[in-house]
């Protein structure tokens, strides 16, 4: 098994009085998790997706909640978004039973965290799950192999089931992408033609590294402005795709309110166009390790709780930055390039906002992606 970081960050909040709540994408490692953090442990496993199980917990009261939980100090629910009104049990549990650690796992961020949000107000600790990082991957399989398999990772990413079964990794993306990460979205989005959410994907997947324009969208796929803009929010909470807005601090040639939309993980990405060429042949290899770089240190960040802010910026005059963070009041400027070269950073960026600036590549990546540098 693949140590991921949130399992340290998970045992500090056991006993704390709150419940412990995972969230992502499917086959993000979720259950594997919990089920390690808990191994060697006596707890009741209850599994949303069992019919006798939701039909115990949905509009369950204290008492029949006490016949259910008994002795057990420990319970993990899984999949708890398919239980109908899981927020008000969660709460009674919470509330009622303070000697019982919660543990809680759904497969995306749509009506769970909503009733969550509702119910369990300063009663949880809860926290995205993200496919293995490249920390994660690098401390499982070493610094040599893992910087051996870095194009390896930009074409097929990085969800567990992909790194467990080399060899086969277009056939599982293609069945995690159709048959996992699509239906909560379907589901939610109320989405009928599942034909124009593919061709959704595959505009958004051709155009990362680049500004987004919502009525062009509209355009390719036939919708309105509005509905584009409701379905890329339903893609972000599925936690499929998320967006990086343009730095701006009111100077005035700045461009505002524009953003671009990047993958939480390129083998998802690269599946959706249907290209594994070797980098060497790809036309869009800066796009891809820009969005390797930017999805990662999202990672890094989520888990770490920085509190960091991320944009990317350009000016009415073309001058860009590919990444620009803010965090502790220090304005942090990067360029992406695949291979090492000398790169100047827009001199009036870094002196208007007092900012450093660097070039990452694939020979110092590394210290970009350190957890332990943030």
């Amino acid at each position: 098994m693949i140590k991921r970081t949130l399992q340290e960050v998970l045992h500090q909040k056991m006993h704390t009085g709150k419940a412990i709540i995972l969230i992502g994408a499917r086959q993000t490692g979720k259950t594997t998790l919990l089920r390690e953090l808990l191994s060697g442990q006596d707890y009741l496993f209850l599994d949303g997706d069992d019919p006798a199980v939701r039909t115990m917990l949905a509009g369950a009261n204290t008492q029949q909640i006490l016949r259910i939980l008994g002795n057990n100090q420990l319970v993990f629910l899984d999949e708890a978004q398919r239980i109908p009104g899981i927020g008000l049990t969660l709460k009674i549990i919470t509330d009622q039973f303070p000697q019982v650690q919660l543990f809680v796992s759904g497969s995306s961020s749509f009506d769970l965290s909503v009733e969550m949000n509702e119910a369990l107000t300063g009663r949880k600790w809860e926290y995205p799950l993200f496919p293995v990082t490249w920390d994660e991957f690098e401390r499982h399989v070493g610094y040599l192999r893992a910087v051996q398999e870095l194009e390896t990772r930009l074409l097929y990413g990085s969800y567990p089931e992909i790194l467990n079964f080399p060899g086969q990794e277009r056939e599982r993306l293609q069945q995690l992408a159709t048959s996992y990460l699509y239906r909560d979205v379907l589901a939610y989005g109320g989405i009928r033609k599942p034909e124009v959410l593919d061709k959704l994907l595959q505009a958004l997947a051709l155009q990362i590294g680049s500004e987004v324009n919502y009525n062009e969208l509209a355009q390719i796929t036939g919708l309105n402005k509005e509905t584009v803009s409701n379905y890329i929010d339903i893609l972000e909470k599925g936690y499929i795709v998320f967006r990086l807005p343009s730095f701006s601090r009111n100077i005035r040639n700045e461009i505002k309110q524009n953003r671009k939309i990047y993958f939480y993980d390129t083998g998802v990405r690269n599946m959706i166009i249907g290209n594994f060429q070797p980098l060497d042949l790809r036309s869009d290899k800066g796009a891809l390790w820009e969005n390797f770089l930017i999805s990662e240190r999202r990672k890094i960040h989520s888990y770490r709780g920085t509190m960091a802010r991320s944009y990317f910026w350009r000016t009415r005059q073309q001058q860009e930055i590919d990444y620009v963070e803010e965090m502790n009041g220090k304005i942090t400027a990067w360029e992406f390039k695949w291979q090492p070269k000398e790169v100047k950073i827009s001199v009036s960026f870094l002196n208007a906002y007092n900012a450093a600036g660097y070039v990452v590549h694939r020979d110092n990546f590394r210290d970009f992606l350190d957890p332990q540098g943030l």
